[in-house]
């Protein structure tokens, strides 16, 4: 069966805010979704049919389809997976629901254009995204090492992607085929969009926009923003004309207005010369941004760059459950496209998953998932969610276990304010910190009768939540603790408490450390109701902004006396636009302009993150010089209380014998192997210096093409 293709046409596709100032059910999305819904009516199963191919990722695989030229060609730095889990999937698939021909580069070489080329000259545009997270992210550890693996690569192969993707995937593009518009979008490109701290270079870096040359950058979740932009190219409208479009920002060279329309409107940060030059003024440019986020109020940015300017303007409305029900209705093959021959670990994760909700009101201040998604809750219907799990059923290889059921925060599914007038005029950073907040719709009801319907499904042994859970609102719900804790948890529950020192939990806007013991104590006692031995496994971060070395010590007291031995510990990465990257930055709240506490120094790092392992013999040294300098030497010992031994354990002297001098010695860019003639060219020149020749040979080092190497 087919979708049935839904033309553009000239009805507005962001439509004017209306009085009452709610989603609108008059854009594409809506009209799709109907259509959708509207076409699956004697099932009630608005979740659409399988596809049975990919979209192409080739020159052949698109002429079998009867093309001849794309209107649009996506290049991602992630492996192409056609499941509702991955962005070039969800906007692939939408802008193939409208009409337009449109194919993926996956991953390309970025060394020269000619996968940029693959396709043939696109008839509308290049669409440029780094991938599902930022490239920096993606590639570094906290420590600014290189990590060992790429989730979203096949066979977690690190590598196939530059650092700062976006940058270069765009300047391919524009040397591919000059003309044609590039519109940059993704995780990258949107909290990059504006002035930021580039925790890798320790420096303030200009809009992307400025030096990708992007004609568009895209920011917050797309899909109404790409079809309008496809629609009004393909009626002959410059990429200029689209500057009034809601969820884009662009850049204005030194003769340029911006539109009419939002002219009198704009709003002025503080410009580009003035964060770098001073703290203060790049805390209040992160304050004034953060309160510029509800679409139902937000104004229009501009921030000046010397000459230039970049104008970022409003945020796209939430959009409606109809609008989510036709994005996931739509046909995905849920698999990677059938090209790959190595297992992509992101995809193994995330396979037997269902997203039943987008966007978060938590505001955690070292969380970017409200600054991209919103902090709207935007759900699918109960109908759609149960027609994909009935479809997940029909396929052979799967095993009738639901990995996951859920999004960025599971138990926040259909929550709302419950005075749209309010919400309308409301500016709050969060809707639960410091207190949930009493217009705040928290009936989990909706929930729990979701949960209840998808495991009584024909077909299904199990279904578990392993997205994040507020514990802070599962708390003003017995009933969805019960339910949680008696059928839809594996053994082990995830919850991410974050840390346990009030102050620190303040910077980080998440609730007292009382809610996640009062949430421990109510699943200990449930599971044992229930006769279930489960266990809690809670994450928590390291070198938080606020965080020094007594809060540590503190946090490392509570894991003793309550028995927890992490196994992965987080350190705290600063990413783009993050008020807690702006912490870490200008050592300021930016809300409050106070100062805050920084850890820095990796000494610090080190110590912080082993005091959260104080149990590991190899952290035995850290742990006690922590101990020492924090005049903390009463917990070093066989007390009740204490961390570590007076004595080092063997295996700590071993460790530190073995390790000397090179523990924390590693590579801070990747290394990409050249060709066969290039390794013989240095093995030559090695053999050249032994002889006393001087041979000058290259080494290609980093993301970047043509870097030079160290000799």
């Amino acid at each position: 069966m087919q979708l049935p293709i839904i033309q553009p046409t000239d009805e507005p596709l962001v439509p004017a805010r209306p009085a009452a100032l709610r989603p609108s059910d008059t854009d594409f999305l809506s009209r799709l979704g109907q259509s959708v819904a509207g076409m699956n009516e004697p099932t009630r199963q608005p979740t659409g049919p399988v596809a049975t191919e990919a979209l192409p990722m080739s020159m052949d695989e698109a002429t079998r389809r009867g093309w001849d030229q794309l209107d649009i060609v996506f290049v991602t730095g992630d492996a192409y997976i056609d499941h509702p889990s991955f962005a070039m999937a969800i906007l692939g698939r939408v802008l193939e629901a409208a009409g337009y021909r449109v194919g993926i580069v996956s991953q390309p070489d970025w060394r020269s254009c000619d996968d940029w080329r693959r396709f043939g000259r696109p008839r509308l545009f290049f669409a440029i995204s780094a991938g599902n997270m930022d490239s920096m992210i993606n590639h570094y550890t906290a420590n600014k090492k290189v990590r060992n693996d790429d989730a979203y690569s096949p066979g977690g192969r690190i590598g196939l992607r530059p650092d700062r993707a976006t940058l270069s995937y765009c300047q391919r593009a524009r040397e591919a085929y000059k003309g044609v518009p590039v519109i940059a979008g993704g995780v990258e490109a949107s909290l990059r969009r504006l002035a930021h701290y580039d925790y890798w270079s320790d420096k303030v870096k200009r809009s992307i926009l400025l030096d990708s040359k992007a004609d568009l950058v895209g920011f917050g979740m797309g899909e109404n923003a790409i079809v309008e932009i496809a629609g009004r190219l393909a009626a002959g409208e410059s990429v200029k004309d689209l500057r009034d479009i809601a969820g884009v920002a662009y850049a204005l060279g030194a003769s340029e207005s911006p539109p009419e329309s939002v002219a009198d409107k704009l709003l002025e940060l503080p410009s580009y010369e003035e964060v770098v030059a001073d703290k203060i003024a790049f805390a209040e440019a992160t304050r004034i941004i953060h309160n510029e986020t509800n679409p139902l109020n937000a104004r229009p940015l501009v921030q000046r760059h010397g000459t230039q300017s970049v104008v970022c303007n409003v945020p796209q409305l939430p959009i409606s459950e109809t609008a989510m029900d036709a994005i996931y209705g739509l046909p995905y093959t849920r698999r990677p496209h059938p090209s790959y021959r190595e297992k992509i670990p992101a995809f193994e994760m995330i396979k037997n998953s269902v997203t039943i909700m987008r966007g978060c009101f938590g505001g955690c201040t070292f969380c970017s998932i409200t600054a991209h998604q919103g902090r709207v809750i935007q759900s699918r219907s109960k109908a759609s969610v149960l027609g994909e799990i009935r479809q997940m059923t029909e396929d052979k290889e799967f095993k009738g276990v639901v990995s996951d059921i859920g999004g960025p925060t599971a138990n926040m599914y259909q929550m709302k304010c419950t005075r749209p007038e309010v919400e309308a005029v409301c500016r709050r950073q969060s809707c639960v910190h410091p207190k949930i907040c009493k217009l705040l719709g928290v009936d989990h009801k909706p929930v729990i009768e979701l949960m209840r319907e998808a495991r009584s499904l024909p077909g299904i042994k199990k279904v578990l939540v392993a997205s994040g859970i507020r514990m802070d609102l599962a708390r003003t719900s017995p009933e969805y603790l019960k339910e949680l804790t008696a059928h839809h948890v594996g053994g082990k529950l995830k919850v991410a408490p974050e840390h346990v020192d009030a102050g620190v939990l303040s910077k980080m806007r998440k609730p007292n450390n009382d809610d996640f013991e009062h949430f421990t104590d109510v699943f200990t006692e449930e599971s044992k109701r229930v006769g279930k031995k489960q266990f809690i496994v809670p994450y928590f971060i390291a070198s938080h902004p606020g965080s020094d070395i007594n809060a540590m010590i503190e946090l490392a007291l509570f894991l003793k006396r309550n028995g927890y031995k992490p196994d992965a510990v987080q350190d705290f990465i600063p990413a783009p636009l993050d008020v807690a990257t702006t912490m870490y930055y200008t050592g300021l709240d930016p809300f409050s302009k106070q100062p805050v506490y920084v850890a820095k120094a990796l000494k610090e790092r080190k110590y912080q993150r082993a005091l959260m392992q104080f149990f590991k013999p190899e952290n035995y040294f850290e742990v006690r010089e922590a101990l020492r300098q924090a005049g903390r030497t009463d917990l070093i010992g066989d007390g009740c209380d204490g961390l570590i031994p007076s004595k080092p354990p063997r295996e700590a002297v071993e460790r530190r014998r073995k390790d000397a001098g090179k523990r924390f010695r590693g590579d801070f860019v990747h290394t990409i192997a050249g060709d066969a003639a290039e390794q013989k060219s240095a093995a030559q020149s090695d053999g050249s210096a032994k002889s006393g020749k001087k041979r000058r040979h290259r080494q290609t080092t980093g993301y970047r093409p043509d870097r030079r190497g160290a000799n």
